[in-house]
């Protein structure tokens, strides 16, 4: 792949980095490869003036989103993202070490984080992986993030999640600037101590998901969009979790919630027509109506066809919105209500709050 959109990209050169990958695209260079070949530079973005890292999740998420998706809108996502990720500071890279130190614990590096030296922790993440394998090192990353959902708005479980899901999918790739994101963050957050097994009973609550997933897709604004996105998360990584992690992790997702209470949306027009051309969709799309569009959209999730086609109706019209800058919450939120209605289109309530829920925060920051 061309080593200088990389460069471009790094240096936040907006302009240049759209102009290499539009030529790219034009020399007939699939849009997904490139796509993949942003893992070295994307780990290394940053949101200021947040400390979570929101790009290299929303990169991970970006595979959520390219099922539905034809080979050209590919080519206008992966545009967007160039973009984003040019046009935002990167952080400074951590020099490597020659030798990993032997044997690497946990324990070692809660001691590095909790000292503020992201360094010392990366090298010792990168100890720990390789001597203990990626499954182990995720499983005890997230039960450390677990810990400190409320101090993160989740971001502590969401963000790791999907960057380790994306390292340890990766193999071609050098973990170490994934875990350079990692002990940056996890260093700036003060997340230095796992207590979840010691504070959270280990066994699965009543109501995972259920009530519990209708009082997350509750509720409209940036925190309720955060309880939603930090369960799809939780369930993205469940593979690399044992049952009991799992439960842990529920349990800590509930107290995260609060005392949250749960409601219904109830949408009006209730035969509201189902849009099946995208340009008549893209209109109502415009007028950054939540209700409208929920309306129409929540009657072509009964089938696998539709909602194929509401996932590329609602991601195209993400890309035809863009005007060079988007909050990252726009597509790992979309990511999260897409996994939504493909598990839940069953049962009407949750899949009715998750898309009102994203459609209200995505059109309510447009405007």
């Amino acid at each position: 792949m061309d080593r200088n959109l990389l460069d471009s990209i790094e240096a936040s050169d907006v302009g240049g980095a759209s102009a290499l990958l539009a030529r790219s695209i034009k020399e007939g260079i699939d849009p997904w490869e490139i796509h993949l070949s942003l893992f070295p530079v994307v780990q290394r973005v940053l949101n200021p003036p947040f400390i979570n890292p929101h790009l290299p999740k929303m990169y991970r998420v970006c595979r959520d989103l390219v099922p539905y998706l034809s080979q050209d809108r590919i080519a206008a996502l992966v545009s967007l993202e160039v973009s984003e990720y040019a046009r935002r500071p990167k952080m400074e890279k951590i020099r490597r070490e020659n030798a990993l130190p032997s044997p690497a614990t946990f324990q070692d590096i809660e001691m590095a984080i909790k000292e503020n030296d992201p360094g010392k922790a990366c090298v010792l993440m990168a100890a720990f992986l390789e001597q203990k394998g990626g499954t182990e090192f995720a499983r005890c990353l997230l039960l450390l993030g677990s810990g400190y959902l409320n101090n993160s708005l989740g971001h502590s479980v969401s963000c790791t999640a999907f960057i380790l899901s994306e390292m340890l999918e990766r193999t071609d790739q050098d973990p170490w600037p994934a875990l350079s994101a990692l002990a940056s963050y996890f260093c700036q957050g003060r997340f230095h101590t796992t207590s979840l097994s010691k504070t959270i009973a280990p066994t699965l609550p009543k109501g995972v998901p259920g009530i519990n997933f209708l009082r997350a897709t509750s509720g409209l604004g940036f925190v309720n969009l955060h309880h939603t996105i930090t369960w799809y998360a939780i369930e993205r990584v469940r593979k690399l979790l044992t049952q009991e992690n799992y439960s842990q992790m529920a349990n800590a997702w509930i107290r995260f919630l609060g005392e949250k209470q749960e409601e219904k949306v109830t949408l009006k027009g209730g035969e509201a027509e189902v849009v099946e051309d995208y340009d008549q969709f893209y209109k109502m799309f415009s007028e950054l109506k939540a209700g409208p569009v929920a309306a129409s959209s929540i009657r072509m999730i009964a089938s696998e066809e539709g909602r194929y086609k509401l996932g590329h109706f609602l991601i195209q019209g993400l890309c035809d919105k863009y005007q060079g800058s988007y909050d990252p919450h726009y597509l790992t939120g979309l990511g999260s209500t897409l996994w939504i209605l493909e598990h839940y289109w069953k049962d009407t309530p949750i899949a009715t709050n998750a898309l009102y829920q994203y459609l209200d925060f995505f059109f309510s920051r447009l405007k």
